[in-house]
């Protein structure tokens, strides 16, 4: 009686989930395929209906875009207020997270699951903060569109040429405790566009011209359909998996064709190609090794593997199973996979072998149960492209034969000490444990012959009349052919037994390389250093030399690393691996497309492009295109293009930030400047008009002071273009750094002379070291610095307050200090303040590059520079200039005496 109950580890598995579940909110999508088809207008429905329940609901953001009908639903419904976050002069209205979760409804509405959240914002965003919400037990109510789903991006962009940014992704479909598909029909969609239901008006012609097109509609409307279904199989199947169902339900076509190394399987597969077109249906195509059958021939595995990569290509997923019963495995799997049709070609072998072996499709046909089976007529077919380099057979060593006769020589040898003691039938078991000897260390044919020469030795030694071959009593010969096979099968299974143990030690060979370099992949960065690993694994494991070849600007292909593991291409190669770029598809040596070439290259398909080639050329080609080293290589070469693909994505990050930087820079550059020349350049313009067009009756003092204003407002545009152009010369390392013994007491009274005329009546008080040495610096730009510096404290502080002007030496360095009595510095801007374009928060003006352009002065001396609060109120700039070297001694020191203005 078949077992129909449910699997345990199921069940287990079943109850962790809804126990960790269970400590999280529902979710609940509202899923639709564009805009306008009543998402929103759905979701608020339900909500009425669960608030008549008597739920706690509330409306985290609702979008009702100006519909009457849609907000007239949200009467009743609490609405948390929303927040405002001011971004780039505007003030936009988010999601508070934090008021919702202190809020803590059962029931939250969150519409427009893909959108992104203002800058600052906790997550950047809205799905995680639905994420955030499940996971403080709150049930959620949301709506998305099928353009957002992250899968689908490329598909949406391919059918509306538009690029749709928001995305989510795919799991949190997966992760929906319910899913209910708002539909409309395109037609319906384009009438309530028309009407002004979806956008307004102006937007609505727009988006009729681009987005909104019938068959944008009519495809967007199947991509959700289809998701929505997938979604529903994926529950049918859990659900029959965890009751124990075994029963096919045929909710939705699922094909499943049988294939073998039979030339006769190409047109199984092209066939059920055909059939799965026409149902739309998902197809399989499944291989059973059976472990006690022939092992296929290298050339029966090798038609298998193209018959397999045709499945492939043609859309089949493809399957290998292994059992000791190939019609079970199959219609074990075929009920896993909810499969509802098989496919199987007609028997074409004698009769006689059903009868004597049993007959594949009569147990497939007897034990389907409601699984339909097509037997389908194949011819021979041709034969399909692929890798066709003949493979050399392994020939038997002489070494072998010798180890074979030996070994049956001491069995005999073995036999004749133990004959006294036992019976002689009890004598042939020491050859069959010789024949085990023989197979698990020779090949099939040496084990052969062993067996053959067991027998033979048995009658010859142990049968009378002994020393002859005759037998005189006929139930010998019985015992020797049950001998005879017995030792054949031994060695069969033995043989069996140490090939699958061989090919097992492949396989992990191959897989702890394959996981080694995908952890290499993790930890570097760079074409580079990613090239030279997969080199480097690559040679390894397949024995060859490999390089890897990269597209430049152009779409030329360039090695970006050559190494010893690697060869040099020549004209005819470069042109082989370009025509491997451009198609997509495998060419070189070992198949039908330019197969002269000495080695194979494989494109690097990533998910987005092809991100370049593989070359590899093997150092013995008669035995490297096995089926199961090919596919183990193009492994290898997934896990390469996946690896240079998240460089390339990553280096177009960095370029796209750099680029937007600068452009972020550039604005707030033109925006700064063009703001702070036109306060000068409008006081120069006025006072010069007034001295035009009044010169006659303006007295002496009246002409003077309008002069003096456009000189100052002259020199005031002139600190302005020197500071933007000394900016400019530093950061492009234009500026030569001329270092000369200094003594700083000079540059100190040298500022203090220039810019006394505005320090009012501010008191200045300097305090330098008394025995302060020369200093190795430029002086016409620390000049500039203590300018700065100085000129800053005079424009952010109240007039009236002093200035402190110090210098001492310490560990090797000079510091000096500028400190103030003014309102002090904003606390947290103490290095943000030495940006670009940062400006102070007083009356002084500037474009915010002073402080600026001495950190960058500071710095190519090698000094450092920073900014702090004073206690008692003031803010302190302090930089340091490195002491090198032994500065040369003075004459005579004059110390600078106390200024006082």
């Amino acid at each position: 009686m078949e077992d129909r109950r449910p699997d345990p580890d199921l069940l287990l598995a079943k109850v962790r989930q809804e126990e960790e579940r269970g400590r999280e909110g529902k979710l609940k999508i509202f899923f639709g395929a564009a805009p306008g088809v009543g998402k929103t207008y759905a979701m608020l429905g339900a909500a009425q209906q669960r608030l008549a329940e008597g739920i706690d609901i509330v409306a985290g953001v609702v979008e009702t875009h100006g519909r009457k009908e849609t907000e007239a639903l949200l009467a009743g419904i609490e609405q948390i207020p929303r927040k405002q976050v001011e971004y780039r002069g505007t003030v936009l209205s988010e999601f508070d997270i934090d008021a919702a979760l202190k809020r803590k409804p059962a029931l939250i509405l969150m519409d427009e699951l893909a959108h992104t959240n203002a800058p600052e914002s906790r997550h950047k965003k809205r799905w995680q903060d639905v994420y955030e919400l499940l996971g403080a037990g709150m049930h959620v109510y949301t709506t998305v569109n099928v353009q957002h789903l992250e899968s689908l991006n490329d598909v949406v962009t391919q059918i509306t040429g538009i690029t749709v940014r928001e995305t989510i992704p795919d799991f949190l479909l997966d992760r929906a405790d319910e899913i209910e598909l708002v539909d409309l029909p395109p037609d319906d969609l384009l009438q309530r566009l028309k009407e002004g239901k979806v956008y307004v008006p102006e937007l609505a012609a727009r988006a009729r011209e681009f987005f909104f097109r019938k068959g944008n509609l009519l495809a967007l409307r199947e991509l959700a359909l289809r998701r929505t279904a997938e979604r529903v199989d994926e529950q049918m199947q859990r659900y029959r998996e965890v009751k124990g169902i075994r029963e096919v339900w045929p909710a939705a076509e699922r094909l499943l064709v049988c294939v073998g190394p039979n030339p006769r399987s190409i047109r199984l597969i092209r066939a059920t190609k055909r059939m799965a077109t026409g149902l739309r249906a998902e197809w399989l195509a499944v291989y059973v090794e059976a472990p006690h059958k022939v092992k296929p021939s290298e050339n029966d595995m090798r038609q298998l593997a193209e018959h397999m990569r045709l499945a492939e290509s043609l859309g089949a997923e493809t399957v290998t199973l292994s059992g000791h019963k190939a019609s079970e495995e199959v219609l074990t799997y075929a009920r896993e996979r909810n499969v509802t049709k098989i496919i199987v070609g007609k028997p074409t072998h004698p009769r006689w072998k059903d009868k004597l072996f049993g007959s594949m499709l009569d147990e497939l046909v007897r034990g389907s149960g409601d699984i339909e089976v097509y037997v389908i007529s194949g011819d021979t077919g041709e034969p399909v492209k692929g890798l066709t380099v003949k493979q050399e057979q392994p020939k038997t060593k002489m070494s072998e034969w010798i180890l074979s006769s030996g070994i049956v020589g001491a069995c005999t040898a073995l036999a004749f000490l133990m004959k006294p003691y036992v019976e002689v039938v009890d004598l042939a078991m020491v050859y069959l444990l010789g024949a085990v000897i023989v197979a698990g260390r020779t090949g099939r044919k040496p084990s052969f012959f062993a067996a053959l020469l067991s027998v033979a030795a048995f009658d010859f030694f142990f049968i009378p009349p002994y020393y002859t071959f005759a037998v005189h009593n006929v139930r010998y010969f019985i015992t020797f052919a049950v001998m005879f096979m017995i030792a054949y099968v031994i060695s069969r299974l033995t043989h069996r037994v140490r090939d699958q143990a061989e090919a097992s030690r492949h396989r992990e060979r191959r897989t702890s390389a394959l996981y080694s370099l995908s952890q290499k992949f993790v930890h570097e960065r760079g074409i580079n250093k990613l090239s030279a690993i997969a080199i480097r694994h690559i040679s390894e494991v397949f024995s060859s030399r490999v390089v890897i070849l990269v597209p430049d600007d152009h779409g030329r292909l360039k090695i970006p690393v050559t190494g010893p593991d690697t060869f040099a291409l020549d004209e005819k190669e470069q042109s082989v691996a370009q025509w491997a770029l451009d198609h997509r598809q495998r060419a070189g040596l070992g198949t039908d497309t330019l197969s002269g070439s000495r080695a194979l290259y494989i494109p690097l398909a990533a998910a987005s492009k092809t991100v370049g080639v593989i070359g590899i050329l093997p150092r013995s080609p008669q035995t490297f295109f096995d089926p199961e080293r090919v596919h183990a290589i193009e492994s290898f070469a997934n896990q390469t293009a996946m690896a240079i693909e998240r460089a390339f994505l990553s280096e177009e990050a960095q370029q796209a930030l750099l680029r937007a930087e600068t452009e972020t820079l550039r604005n707030t550059m033109l925006s700064s400047v063009s703001h702070d020349l036109r306060t000068p350049l409008a006081a120069i313009t006025g006072a010069a008009t007034t001295l035009l067009e009044q010169e006659t009756t303006l007295d002496q003092p009246s002409r003077h002071e309008l002069t003096q204003t456009i000189f100052e407002e002259a020199e005031h545009l002139n600190h302005i273009i020197r500071n933007v152009l000394d900016m400019t010369r530093l950061e492009a390392k234009a500026i030569t750094i001329k270092k000369e013994w200094q003594s700083l007491e000079e540059i100190i009274g040298v500022v203090l002379n220039r810019l006394s005329e505005k320090f009012g009546d501010r008191s200045v008080s300097t305090a330098l070291q008394e025995d302060l040495p020369l200093i190795p610096f430029d002086p016409l730009l620390i000049e500039q610095v203590l300018m700065n510096l100085v000129d800053n404290a005079v424009k952010y502080t109240p007039p009236g307050t002093p200035l402190d002007i110090s210098a001492m030496k310490r560990d090797g360095e000079v510091t000096v200090e500028v400190a103030d009595r003014g309102p002090g510095l904003p606390p947290g801007s103490e290095e943000h303040i030495f940006e670009k374009f940062v400006r102070g928060s007083g009356p002084g003006g500037g474009i915010g590059l002073g402080l600026a352009i001495c950190r960058a002065i500071v710095t190519a001396h090698g000094g450092r520079i920073w900014a702090g609060n004073r206690s008692g109120g003031g803010a302190t700039f302090c930089f340091t200039l490195p002491l090198g070297g032994e500065p040369p001694e003075l004459e005579q020191e004059k110390d600078l005496p106390r200024v006082t203005a």
